[in-house]
């Protein structure tokens, strides 16, 4: 599997899935999230709220990952995931490991073969980027998972992208 960094806009993406640092409402927010909202158009968040009528009417937990098209961007499907938020005690690095590790899953579970991933939690969440771009990285490069050809990490600015940089770089 390839695993490239890119600085810019996750919106833009031509990959198969981006996935969306969500709030567990899966309603929209602000940040990444209402990024992927607004590209996406107004069915996004129809399908969000079918999801939490049907699968999820007490909004996706922290560290579990769905799926919806994804209408108006680039990408076929955004998979949503909840990372945990350190400002609210949620410090558990599991909990920000399985946000990458299910949406892993759910890509292949859906047939994606490239995924492009935000910094989850490392905005408004509150996680030092260092430890964000550490986990993700380990998640994905530990991933069983076969089918998935490239993952891309896709940062919204320079510190969080050299946090990302520095960890690709490391082979622990």
């Amino acid at each position: 599997m390839d695993i490239v960094l890119l600085e810019g806009d996750i919106t833009t993406r031509n990959v198969d899935a981006v996935v969306n640092a969500a709030n567990s409402s899966l309603l929209g927010g602000g940040g990444v999230d209402g990024a992927i909202h607004r590209a996406a158009g107004p069915e996004l968040l129809q399908a969000c709220r079918a999801l939490r009528r049907t699968d999820y009417p007490d909004g996706l937990p922290v560290g579990q990952a769905a799926a919806t098209e994804g209408f108006n961007l680039p990408a076929r499907w955004v998979i949503h995931t909840v990372g945990p938020n350190a400002l609210a005690g949620e410090t558990d690095p599991e909990l920000l490991r399985q946000a990458f590790t299910n949406s892993l899953d759910v890509a292949l579970q859906l047939g994606a073969s490239t995924v492009a991933f935000p910094a989850i939690s490392a905005g408004v969440y509150g996680w030092d980027a260092d430890d964000v771009a550490r986990t993700a990285v380990q998640a994905v490069r530990n991933h069983p998972g076969t089918g998935i050809e490239r993952v891309e990490f896709v940062l919204f600015s320079e510190p969080v992208a050299q946090a990302f940089r520095t960890a690709l770089e490391s082979r622990d």
